[in-house]
Formats: C-alpha cells, structure tokens, sequence
C-alpha cells in the first residue's frame, strides 16, 4: 500500500539563524520512498545530516526573512505488524546497546518518578501485554484537546490534565514505557488517520519476539488511537520531542502557517 503525502510551511527569520528541519519520510527498509520532491527557500548554507538512530534525515539552514518548505512524496509501508500479546520484555541486561538509552529520563519525560505508578496501576503486566494496558487506559483516560499545552509541557503534567494532542499522548506513552524497564522512543511520523491532518506522533517500543531467537524489535504504538502501524511513515525518531521537531530555530523566528495532507493509494 503507498501513501500520499503533502506538506507545506512557512516561517520568518528575524535576522540570519540557524535552522534546523526534519520533515521528510526517512529512508528505512520498513518503508520504501517511490517518489519525493522537496522544495524550500534557500538561504547563505544548506546542509543534510543523518538523524537520530540514522532514520532519516534533517537539513541544516542558514538563511534570514521569510522561508517556505514544500514537501510531496509517495512511501510505500511494508512494516511487520505484530501483536503486542504475544511479545516479551527483554532483561535490561540482553537489551543492544542502542536502545539503552531509552530507558533514561528525557526533557519531556520524567519516567523515574512514574515506577511506583505503573507498577501499582499495571500490576500483573509485562512486556507486550503491559504496553497495550497502558495504550488501552491513555486512551481511556485522555482527552484530545489542541490548545492545552505547549512547548514547555511535559508527561507529569499531561498526566496531570488529562488532556493534550498527539505529542502529549506519545510523552506519556514514552514515559510510563521507560518506567516499566522497556525501551521507549518518541516518533514523529506522518499517518492518513490523523485527524485534523498535522504532522504526528507515536510512541515506539522495544520488546523481544519469539520469532526472532534471542532477539527484539521497535513496535509503534499510538495511545490517540488514530495511526495504524500498517500505514505509519516514519519521519524521525528520538527521546522526546525535542529531537525530532520539524522546524528548530536558534534565533529569533516567528511561524506563519502549515499544511498536512496524508492518504492512502490502493
């Protein structure tokens, strides 16, 4: 199945800064890019650098007033779905060492002070099972509310209101995922489910799978409940949203607008 996608943004550079952009669908073997085309205001330095984990890319950009990025592909998923049931946990101690640092604390995600939660709201879980309890009860105990939070939010106080959008959904998944001893990263991600249509995000974990001998994988999880894993085009990922942000300015810079627009070709 491929995947339309349409994406477009504008913003304003007080002066010359530093920017830096990670919007494109990432070059992954889960999923294929049959067509892409970006376009966007250059300025005085353009550069592509590998992203977190080496999925995907971002652009460094040197420029100053109005900047225009444009964006259109067409990805095709071919993502192994599993079912969280039948997955395990994996011991911190046969964890690869590159999801070790997802077990941590991270800006937005204060998962040491969640264990005596989870544990206690959560008990009797593990592994797989435990992730889908703590999906299931976000998404039973949160309200999707645009317009409640904001850069400085964090899961506690998601946790907290009770309420949030997509980027708050995914810290709190993230969060109580770390707190449970299971490798938790933040992904940002396009989906023809997401509604209104925005850039995305979900949760990603790492669990053992008893198809794969001694040995685990990342799994994508949406506690918003709008993304399917089987049309999910990743964009980046990282330990919260401050690493995989599409639009990060070190200078003075004002948004204008965007516009997202993600549906499936059969």
């Amino acid at each position: 199945m491929a995947i339309d996608i349409h994406a477009r943004f504008c913003f304003e550079l007080d002066g010359p800064a530093d920017v830096l952009l990670q919007f494109e669908a990432a070059m992954i073997p889960e999923q294929r890019l049959l067509e892409t085309d970006t376009w966007l205001t250059l300025g005085e330095h353009f550069a592509r650098v590998p992203a977190e984990d080496d999925i995907g890319e971002r652009i460094w950009l040197r420029a100053q007033g109005p900047i225009e990025v444009t964006y259109d592909a067409r990805v095709e998923v071919q993502r192994i779905i599993a079912d969280l049931a039948d997955l395990g946990v994996a011991e911190p101690h046969d964890l690869p060492g590159s999801t070790v640092p997802y077990l941590f604390d991270s800006r937005y995600c204060p998962a040491e002070r969640m264990h005596p939660f989870v544990e206690s709201e959560f008990a009797g879980t593990s592994g797989g099972a435990r992730i889908a309890a703590i999906r299931d009860w976000i998404e039973s105990h949160f309200r999707y509310e645009p317009g409640v939070s904001n850069a400085k939010t964090t899961a506690l106080d998601t946790l907290v209101e009770r309420r949030g959008i997509c980027r708050d959904f995914a810290h709190v998944m993230v969060t109580l995922a770390r707190a449970s001893t299971i490798p938790a990263r933040f992904v940002s991600c396009y989906d023809p489910g997401v509604t209104p249509q925005d850039f995305h995000a979900v949760a990603e974990v790492f669990l053992s799978d008893p198809q794969l001998s001694g040995g685990g994988a990342w799994h994508l999880v949406d506690a918003t409940g709008m993304a399917d894993p089987a049309t999910t085009v990743k964009i980046g990922v990282g330990r919260d949203a401050a690493d995989v942000s599409f639009l990060t300015s070190f200078g003075p810079s004002h948004f204008i607008s965007s516009e997202v627009s993600v549906a499936r070709t059969d």
